[in-house]
């Protein structure tokens, strides 16, 4: 089984997938800084989470958006067989 359908190790299969995974993880970010004097533990949880969503570091975000990017692009200029 290939989990990544050639997307790369970082990308996703669709955009909107990718993009929504970088939203859920800001929210998560945010809430983390934000909060994180009154619910420390619970702010922590929702670090690694965002990580979680994020699939590493913010970088490796940003190299899956580059990845699924050039798969559509490629998917897009593929002559039809």
């Amino acid at each position: 089984m290939n989990y990544f359908r050639g997307t790369g190790m970082f990308g996703s299969a669709f955009l909107g997938a990718h993009l929504m995974r970088g939203a859920v993880a800001a929210a998560l970010l945010a809430w983390a800084i934000v909060d994180q004097t009154a619910h420390p533990w619970a702010s922590l949880g929702a670090g690694v989470a965002a990580l979680a969503a994020l699939r590493g570091c913010p970088m490796c975000w940003t190299v899956g958006l580059v990845e699924t990017l050039s798969q559509g692009r490629r998917d897009s200029t593929a002559e039809p067989t």
